[in-house]
């Protein structure tokens, strides 16, 4: 089963910039006005600023499993990204949310 993400935002520009700073490249593909960043085999973000999806802007919630969890904080905070406080849960997991220029979620999890 493939999957496709896509994450509503108002301006494609500012986005284009933050998710490349998120995801430490470029997009991996441009469709039309799609840009899709490659998460996994078969799993896709995009992000969308086409007006039909405004009423979406800022609601979407993705948690990615990384291996490398304070080295991509590390990348995030020399582009200026900031996060929420980490957080180590009982089962070892630690787990971050990241907020985008929209509101959308994009969270962190690491198993220890």
């Amino acid at each position: 089963m493939d999957m496709h993400s896509v994450v509503c935002v108002r301006d494609r520009t500012i986005s284009l910039k933050w998710y490349e700073a998120f995801f430490g490249r470029p997009a991996d593909e441009i469709l039309g006005e799609e840009h899709l960043w490659q998460t996994g085999e078969n799993a896709w973000l995009v992000i969308d600023d086409r007006p039909v999806r405004a009423s979406r802007v800022g609601g979407t919630m993705i948690t990615f499993g990384v291996t490398d969890l304070d080295d991509i904080l590390a990348r995030l905070a020399a582009y200026g990204i900031e996060h929420e406080p980490v957080e180590t849960y009982s089962n070892g997991v630690r787990h971050v949310e990241i907020i985008d220029p929209d509101g959308n979620s994009m969270s962190l999890a690491q198993l220890s």
